[in-house]
């Protein structure tokens, strides 16, 4: 007798699927009563470009499918990096998924959202029973797209894309994984990038006489101040310098600090040095805009997440720069 396989187990099934990396998608439609519908779907597939025909799923116990059922028209949109809450919305059951959307015109009955990577306006072809889920196939009438970066759906969580980079090197050996030092170190790749980038803010700083130390103050002031000499040294203490209040005091002396009274002695930004911070990050902005120019929309989105997820977890407990200050007592 042969021995039989033993069944799937449902949610290592689950998992195993969740490797492959997908699109995540908001489709829409309108009931009879004209009741706008939308549910979050990562299911979606192209089937044909001739004609242009895509594909998508919904569960057969979903409360929407007897309005996808029944109407001829639906509306696909790939969601953009920027739109996490969107899908999160739409994903949920028991509230106005619409409630205070601005939605753009569309060539058929069905809600058409904004601010999307690309969408599909469609018509029902065909659909098809497929286990405890229907298919449904629709044909294009109509398609639009832009630069945004596409959210991802991945091992049951959100990422980004990117494209996978060459080498920095073209030594053979550097890329080796059994050297002791390459540039595959993400010490390396930090310190690099770091210093090219900051190589081109040299002319700015150089030519409003700051030192990096200099940059690093008044950058932290444009952000929040007035503040304490403990409370800036606190702040930049990740950047190795050791910020006495010699240094500090100098930059009062060169006019960049004014010292504020009050409870506590505290700094802020002088005229002419809240407008060498603004020549310094107008320079950065400008650094910037070439890195993301010629790196695309879609890998400077995924460096940015991979340098955030970067610092939370080297993270030594360094005072949050842009969180909130408590709001003052009342008397």
């Amino acid at each position: 007798m042969d021995q039989l396989d033993p069944p799937f187990d449902p949610k290592d099934f689950r998992r195993a699927l969740g490797m492959f990396a997908t699109g995540v998608t908001i489709v829409t439609a309108c009931a009879e009563d004209g009741t706008p519908v939308g549910i979050t779907a990562n299911s979606f597939n192209s089937v044909s470009l001739e004609p242009p025909m895509v594909l998508w799923s919904l569960a057969n116990n979903a409360r929407s499918l007897p309005v996808f059922s029944a109407t001829k028209h639906w509306n696909v949109h790939i969601l953009s990096n920027e739109q996490e809450a969107l899908s999160n919305r739409f994903a949920r059951t028991g509230e106005d998924k619409f409630a205070g959307l601005a939605l753009d015109k569309s060539v058929n009955s069905a809600p058409l959202l904004p601010g999307c990577s690309a969408r599909f306006q469609c018509r029902t072809a065909f659909q098809y029973e497929g286990g405890d889920h229907t298919i449904f196939v629709g044909e294009v009438v109509q398609y639009d797209s832009c630069a945004l970066p596409p959210l991802l759906y991945v091992t049951g969580g959100y990422a980004l894309a990117a494209r996978k980079a060459g080498p920095v090197s073209t030594e053979p050996l550097a890329n080796m994984d059994g050297a002791s030092y390459s540039e595959n170190l993400l010490g390396y790749l930090f310190g690099r990038a770091h210093f090219q980038f900051v190589h081109g803010l040299r002319d700015t700083l150089q030519q409003r006489q700051l030192s990096d130390t200099d940059f690093f103050v008044l950058s932290l002031l444009s952000v929040r101040q007035p503040l304490a000499s403990a409370e800036i040294a606190a702040h930049i203490a990740y950047t190795g310098v050791d910020l006495g209040a010699g240094a500090l005091q100098s930059m009062v002396r060169r006019g960049l600090l004014l010292e504020q009274a009050g409870t506590e002695t505290g700094l802020r930004l002088s005229p002419a040095g809240s407008d060498a911070i603004l020549h310094v990050l107008a320079a950065a902005k400008a650094v910037e805009a070439d890195l993301v120019n010629r790196m695309g929309e879609l890998e400077s989105a995924a460096l940015r997440n991979l340098l955030k997820q970067a610092i939370l977890a080297t993270d030594p407990g360094l005072p949050k720069l842009w969180q909130s200050a408590a709001a003052p007592h009342q008397a």
